[in-house]
């Protein structure tokens, strides 16, 4: 079974990669905030399969610190000086 974890989070690692892509290439701010929210929920998959392939408990303690973080960054995107402007004008 630690086979099937490692190989899933090999795979999610590429789709890591693709939405590294979309982050340099991604024409607004707001496709630039789905990768990033992408890296976020993967990260956060990789490192509770990597924790279910090793046993190791910090990885799970980690993951859940991950999630609370990228909670935060869309919350503190959508409420940032600049989304303010713009819905003002």
């Amino acid at each position: 079974m630690q086979t099937f974890y490692l190989g899933v989070a090999a795979f999610l690692l590429l789709t890591m990669v693709v939405g590294l892509i979309r982050i340099f290439r991604g024409p607004r701010q707001e496709d630039r905030l789905m990768a990033m929210q992408l890296f976020g929920t993967t990260g956060v998959a990789v490192l509770l399969l990597l924790a279910a392939a090793f046993d190791a408990s910090s990885m799970r303690n980690a993951a859940l610190i991950f999630a609370v973080l990228a909670v935060l960054a869309v919350a503190a995107y959508a409420r940032g000086p600049n989304r303010r402007e713009k819905e003002i004008k």
